[in-house]
C-alpha cells in the first residue's frame, strides 16, 4: 500500500491552484469537472502521482467557504531552508502565520503557513536522517 492524496475542500478554485503553484512551487497536474455533481477536481504536487503523494483540491461550485473544524492539524512539507523558503512565500504574497525557527521544546527548524482557505502548512527544515521505530 502507498497513500495516494489528501483531499482539500477549496472556496475558490482559482485562487488555491495559484497559492499552491505559484507559491509553494507545486504542479497542477490534472484537473476534472463533474457537470451532474457541480464540482472540479484539481491535483497538485511536485511529482506525478505514480511516485509521489499529492493533493487534490475540490471546489464544491455552490460553496465558497468551509468550517475548517477542529480535528484538522496541518499538511508538512519538507524545505531546504526554512528562513529562505518564508521570505520566497512571503514576496509571493504567502501568508506566514508562525515565523522559522525552533519547534517548542526541540531544535526541528519549522514555520507555518496559510493557503487561500485557512489551512496550515508546515515547513519543515530538511533532516539528514530521520528517527524510526
Amino acid at each position: 500500500m502507498r497513500m495516494l492524496h489528501t483531499m482539500l475542500r477549496v472556496g475558490n478554485l482559482e485562487k488555491s491552484i495559484a497559492f499552491y503553484t505559484d507559491v509553494l512551487g507545486m504542479k497542477l497536474l490534472r484537473q476534472s469537472e463533474n457537470t451532474e455533481y457541480k464540482y472540479t477536481l484539481a491535483f497538485v504536487g511536485y511529482g506525478d502521482e505514480s511516485e509521489n503523494t499529492v493533493l487534490e483540491l475540490t471546489w464544491n461550485w455552490d460553496t465558497d467557504s468551509y468550517d475548517l473544524g477542529n480535528a484538522y492539524g496541518h499538511i508538512a512539507l519538507e524545505v531546504d531552508d526554512v528562513y529562505q523558503a518564508c521570505d520566497k512565500i512571503r514576496a509571493k504574497g504567502g501568508v506566514i502565520s508562525r515565523e522559522p525557527g525552533p519547534v517548542k521544546g526541540g531544535t526541528t527548524e519549522i514555520a507555518f503557513v496559510r493557503d487561500p482557505d485557512n489551512y496550515a502548512i508546515e515547513l519543515i527544515q530538511k533532516k539528514d536522517s530521520y528517527q524510526t521505530l
